[in-house]
């Protein structure tokens, strides 16, 4: 049975018994809620949505010991330039991978590096469907990936500030249509502080989904 088990901040793992692991954005030595500690994590690939230091975070470090970067262009050659495996995506692309595939989706948010973009993914990992929005405000076209890719879980953002906050992230849930939704990206700092029990009685009221609220360290298996 696949598990999403949440790191705190915009960090996720998704495994599943005998099979490979995913880690997303993982942003752990410098996070004050994380559970686990870099060395703590192994991953067979790692999905870096943007180069921010608390999205790209310990990544490099990580894949130094084992597991593959899928990033967009940008970050996949500063991986591969490193040394690091890496496989190198655009907005709109999909790449198949042992777990299923991979599809880069838009964000609306800054790269982080010079020239580069942020985005955010569309996971297929064994037949189920996961959106991690990666860092982003509300854009329209978020109903069309909802409507072209059946969703079973979606990840999105409601800290503020940097992203979305909660209202314009019920409304991205509300077009998604996903089975689940999970909040990420709140509370790691005031100044992204945010209720996830507001935000998932509005999403269970405003919306089809069922939201689920996990704190870091918990999981949700699917």
């Amino acid at each position: 049975m696949p598990r999403l088990v949440y790191l705190g901040h915009a960090c996720f793992l998704l495994e599943s018994e005998g099979k490979e692991t995913l880690l997303l954005d993982p942003f752990l030595s410098e996070n004050p809620h994380a559970p686990l500690l870099p060395e703590q994590v192994t991953a067979d690939y790692l999905l870096i949505s943007h180069a921010h230091f608390d999205h790209l975070g310990d990544a490099y470090a990580i894949a130094r010991r084992q597991g593959t970067i899928i990033s967009t262009s940008d970050i996949a050659k500063d991986a591969a330039a490193q040394g690091l495996a890496s496989h190198g995506l655009n907005i709109g692309g999909k790449y198949p991978f042992p777990f299923g595939w991979v599809k880069c989706t838009p964000a609306l948010h800054s790269a982080g590096m010079s020239g580069g973009i942020a985005c955010g993914f569309i996971i297929n990992y064994y037949g189920q469907n996961i959106y991690f929005a990666g860092d982003t405000g509300l854009f329209g076209d978020m109903k069309l990936l909802g409507e072209l890719t059946p969703l079973e879980i979606a990840l999105l953002p409601i800290g503020d500030n940097f992203t979305m906050g909660i209202d314009d992230a019920v409304v991205a849930a509300s077009f998604l249509q996903a089975e689940t939704v999970i909040p990420y990206h709140y509370n790691t700092w005031p100044l992204i502080a945010a209720d996830p029990q507001e935000f998932k009685s509005k999403v269970e009221t405003k919306t089809k989904s069922r939201c689920i609220v996990i704190s870091p360290g918990e999981s949700h298996n699917f």
